[in-house]
């Protein structure tokens, strides 16, 4: 009886699985690797984006960056020094005059005002001049793995995989130290699900600043973007900067430039 009973708990009990854990050097990284490879497949990863899991390194220089950003630190005056925000602010006035119809379109279509596109492309990569010089799919796998952040980044690891499959990125391709990539330095999950081809080439590239700007005011409308509403802090908009990054002083800067860019 006892027998039959334990037989019984054996077959309706469910199916513990063991995934490899997550770690703080590169020691696990491989079998990480090879157990993260089912979930990108179940996730529906196809052959190259597993492919480009397999030949991921681990990025030691995304991990020093990870655990050393002092500038969200600052106060708002010093992190806006240290950014550059009046250079940002002059140059964007620039662009803005050299280009009005570009902007003119893509807040028609999105409601997104020029200064703010203009402001964070000053922020993110000083208008394309510097879109990183790490290997997007070793540092986004590798923060994936990372114990500190592992759930937030997962998503961002597999739509990494999936833009390799969708042939938007390879495994040269370069970008930030997290894995953000192209104009506006967008994190892979997020590039996947916003991006947009507004240049009609049928891929959307986010090297391609047509494409970055149009898909990071496509990002910026699905998060609630009011068009025609206020940005600076306290009003409507300045929530939506927020779900663009974390931290307040990034924020609060991107409001300001902006302003002063759309004025």
């Amino acid at each position: 009886m006892l027998r039959a009973v334990l037989l019984a708990l054996a077959l309706t009990s469910p199916v513990v699985v063991h995934s490899a854990p997550c770690g703080n050097t590169g020691a696990g990284f491989e079998a990480w690797k090879a157990d993260f490879a089912k979930t990108a497949k179940r996730a529906g990863v196809k052959k190259k984006g597993l492919q480009a899991l397999a030949q991921a390194q681990y990025a030691t220089r995304t991990i020093a960056a990870d655990r050393n950003q002092k500038s969200f630190k600052y106060s708002l005056d010093k992190f806006m020094q240290v950014r550059g925000a009046d250079t940002i602010v002059a140059l964007g006035r620039k662009r803005k005059a050299a280009n009005p119809q570009f902007y003119a379109a893509l807040e028609q279509q999105y409601g997104v005002p020029a200064g703010v596109l203009i402001a964070i492309h000053g922020m993110e990569t000083g208008f394309g001049n510097f879109m990183g010089d790490s290997q997007v799919v070793s540092a986004i796998t590798t923060l994936a793995y990372d114990c500190r952040r592992s759930g937030f980044f997962k998503p961002h690891a597999i739509g990494a995989l999936k833009l390799i499959d969708a042939g938007s990125i390879t495994m040269a391709t370069k970008g930030a130290k997290h894995g953000e990539l192209g104009h506006t330095q967008f994190l892979p999950g997020n590039a996947l699900t916003y991006g947009v081809d507004a240049t009609g080439d049928r891929q959307v590239d986010f090297y391609n600043m047509t494409d970055a700007l149009a898909s990071t005011a496509n990002f910026l409308r699905k998060k609630g973007w009011k068009p025609g509403r206020g940005y600076q802090q306290g009003q409507p908009n300045f929530k939506v900067i927020e779900q663009w990054n974390a931290a307040t002083v990034y924020q609060q800067s991107i409001a300001i430039m902006a302003q002063r860019i759309d004025n």
